[in-house]
């Protein structure tokens, strides 16, 4: 009887990470691992908040959650189907692709936080200059990357996609300006609530380049303790 049960059960695959490509295709083999790119920087959002509980990257994060609340909310608002059906793997809708939707609210928000959040760093400094470049030119190329996966492999139209990357700008620009007008002056009073000392969660907004400043310390602190630990140890 238990044998008949578990053979009568249907088992469901967790389609969240499953992408599927054509057998042979490399192009195809490309788009599906860089359309995992999504669950890359989630994954880094939650390492960054463990380790540097800093507000602004959890308030950040708190908009990517928005923005996928927001894809889920349209999505069954317009019911439209996925361009190629795939029995029980996604049975959620297709309009608009969450995929570029996510990727595009990222990469503006990163471009909104260099232009008024860094711009004051190092601007004379051509290693830094570039190096924002970089960033965020692989952003916007990754972007591009992740939406044209979505069309090849035949997850969503070209229509889902781009309005995903639309709602995705619009999500961005929304949030941004939300956390830099709003929130941004509100985080001194929330560092100093208890339960955020108790979880250590600091805002770091009036230092201007936190990484130099971080080295700076924590070298300083390194060669204080050195030299104590110097001082202790017994003359021979």
């Amino acid at each position: 009887m238990a044998e008949f049960e578990k053979s009568d059960i249907e088992w469901q695959p967790l389609a969240l990470t499953l992408v599927e490509y054509p057998k042979g295709d490399l192009w195809g083999k490309f788009f599906a691992i860089t359309s995992l790119a999504p669950f890359g920087i989630g994954s880094g959002f939650i390492t960054l908040i463990l380790f540097r509980r800093d507000l602004h990257t959890i308030a950040f994060f708190i908009g990517t959650l928005l923005n996928e609340l927001m894809n889920i909310i349209l999505k069954h608002i317009f019911c439209e189907k996925r361009p190629l059906s795939r029995g029980n793997l996604y049975n959620e809708y297709g309009m608009p692709s969450s995929h570029s939707q996510f990727i595009w609210f990222f990469s503006f928000y990163v471009l909104y936080f260099f232009i008024f959040r860094l711009h004051h760093i190092y601007n004379n400094n051509i290693l830094s200059i570039v190096g924002k470049v970089i960033i965020m030119s692989s952003c916007f190329m990754l972007s591009l990357i992740v939406s044209m996966g979505r069309v090849y492999l035949e997850y969503h139209t070209s229509t889902q996609v781009i309005y995903g990357g639309i709602v995705g700008f619009i999500n961005a620009t929304l949030w941004f300006g939300v956390v830099h007008r709003i929130l941004t002056p509100l985080f001194p009073q929330v560092a100093n609530l208890k339960v955020c000392e108790i979880l250590m969660i600091r805002d770091t907004t009036l230092i201007p380049n936190v990484l130099f400043f971080e080295y700076t310390k924590s070298r300083h602190e390194a060669r204080t303790r050195g030299r104590k630990l110097a001082a202790l140890k017994p003359v021979r």
